[in-house]
């Protein structure tokens, strides 16, 4: 566990978690898996819809996929959207065949990440954003392994300068 960093910042608005997003999208690259957690309603497709806006599709072409479980976005790199939310457990997942989209040719977003977090690659970024009112959020970020340090790293970098 030599690798393994966390950082935390805010969210002011949707607009500036959609900037999170997309400021994350051109650091991204295939077999990287975000993993998102938060309450409903705490603005994880905002962060979804400003990644892959970033990566040139339009926000309005990014939905929850919570009724179709995973939503693929035709952007230079293949963006996978999961949502498991809805799963009753770890092998439903398994069943929907993301096992060999983690970590394949595609990028894959997970909402509610910590449900599958057993099958997920360790090596994952996960954030967790949080409600602290009507308009602010906390991000915490957690890297667990060098491929994900690296993009929190990455990150700050962008952030602090």
């Amino acid at each position: 566990m030599g690798h393994s960093m966390q950082w935390e910042c805010l969210s002011n608005s949707v607009e500036q978690t959609q900037q999170w997003g997309a400021s994350l999208a051109p650091l991204l690259s295939a077999g990287d898996v975000v993993g998102l957690d938060g309450d409903l309603g705490a603005g994880k497709t905002h962060f979804v819809q400003g990644l892959v806006a970033a990566m040139g599709l339009r926000t309005e072409d990014v939905t929850s996929p919570t009724f179709s479980l995973i939503q693929e976005y035709p952007t230079p790199i293949p963006v996978c959207h999961l949502d498991a939310y809805r799963l009753r457990d770890v092998d439903e997942f398994l069943e929907l065949g993301v096992d060999e989209l983690l970590g394949g040719d595609c990028i894959c977003l997970i909402e509610w990440a910590s449900r599958v977090a057993e099958v997920l690659p360790q090596d994952r970024l996960s954030l967790q954003i949080e409600v602290l009112d009507e308009s602010q959020r906390r991000l915490s970020w957690t890297a667990r392994g060098p491929r994900s340090s690296e993009l929190l790293k990455s990150l700050q970098r962008l952030h602090l300068d």
